[in-house]
């Protein structure tokens, strides 16, 4: 197979990992794959490493005049069997050829910018069937989940924590939609916890603040933007996902991968994967009171925590893991082309 891969997301997010991973683990497994991607050297660094050849374009506004004309000469010297379009901007950039165009959308996205595209990809079941509402052909619209990378091996991170304090972890972005507010007000219920915020984003001063006031002191820690995810996980006791909107929540299947049980509001995402009180705990978004009680009741019941770990583990390897998911992705692919 020959696959163009197009994105021109953000330097870090979930979609931009997946991406990533997925055009790696395409060309491991002999497929001829051409990354074109907005302007970043971290990213264009990491595709090298992996023998890749990124194409870097400007991926610009309404005055972008470039990127289009560009990708099509890219396009048409690569001929690819298949291209994938990653959410709004590249779709929207992606020129028409001889070759199918899919769109990979991982939220819930206005299908305007997907016109051009002869195939839709959601990676939720339940962004698969809003798709298909929107009015988009059904035999055109598919679902196939993300793989994250295997975490489970990973030493603990070497963090300046009290001695014997519970130790919670959250990931992401610090933006309104991820909810962390709800839980720095849970981690307030629980006195000995300490609740580690690895992200970066707009919410970032509104949350400092909201600690001062909570007088929570150096029981959050905001470690900003990190590369070792695994590290931190190995480190935590309960991986929280306090999202009021979360279309699917890398972050659990990842949590799985590192054996680590998970407390989740139930937003979109999260509820699709989790089966409540079987291989994760749900409660009411916004709901920092149950947050916190789940918390609560899981750090006094360290059974009930590894119970639960070892069954996210098990979905993990079972739908989320490379092996599985890349299958999936490769048998996609071949059928579209």
């Amino acid at each position: 197979m020959r696959v163009a891969q197009i994105m021109a997301g953000a330097s870090m997010g979930g979609a931009e990992g997946f991406f990533e991973r997925l055009s790696i683990a395409l060309h491991e497994s002999g497929d001829a794959v051409l990354p074109a991607i907005r302007h970043d050297a971290g990213r264009a660094a990491r595709l090298e490493a992996a023998g890749l050849a990124p194409l870097q374009l400007p991926f610009g506004g309404p005055l972008d005049l470039m990127t289009r004309p560009l990708l099509g000469r890219a396009l048409r010297r690569f001929r690819p069997n298949v291209a994938v379009a990653w959410m709004n901007r590249a779709a929207a950039k992606a020129p028409r050829g001889a070759w199918p165009l899919v769109g990979r959308l991982g939220g819930y996205y206005d299908l305007k910018y997907y016109r051009r595209c002869d195939h839709l990809v959601g990676n939720t079941r339940d962004l698969a069937r809003w798709i298909t509402a929107q009015g988009w052909p059904a035999e055109r619209t598919h679902y196939l989940p993300n793989f994250v990378a295997e975490m489970g091996d990973a030493k603990p991170a070497t963090l300046d924590l009290p001695p014997e304090a519970p130790v919670l972890l959250g990931l992401g972005r610090l933006h309104r939609n991820k909810g962390f507010d709800t839980a720095l007000r849970a981690l307030a219920l629980l006195p000995r916890a300490v609740l580690l915020l690895a992200g970066e984003g707009p919410e970032r001063e509104a949350l400092h603040r909201l600690a001062a006031e909570l007088e929570l002191g150096d029981r959050v820690r905001f470690l900003g933007w990190r590369q070792d995810a695994a590290a931190l996980l190995a480190a935590c006791d309960v991986f929280l996902c306090s999202s009021r909107h979360e279309p699917l929540g890398n972050m659990v299947i990842e949590a799985w991968s590192a054996r680590r049980p998970v407390v989740a509001a139930a937003a979109q995402g999260p509820s699709e994967l989790i089966h409540d009180g079987r291989t994760g705990m749900l409660v009411p978004p916004e709901d920092h009171r149950a947050m916190a009680a789940a918390i609560a009741a899981l750090l006094a019941d360290p059974a009930r925590r590894e119970v639960l770990a070892t069954a996210g583990r098990a979905a993990y390897a079972a739908e989320f893991a490379q092996a599985p998911v890349l299958a999936r992705w490769r048998g996609f692919l071949q059928q579209v082309a």
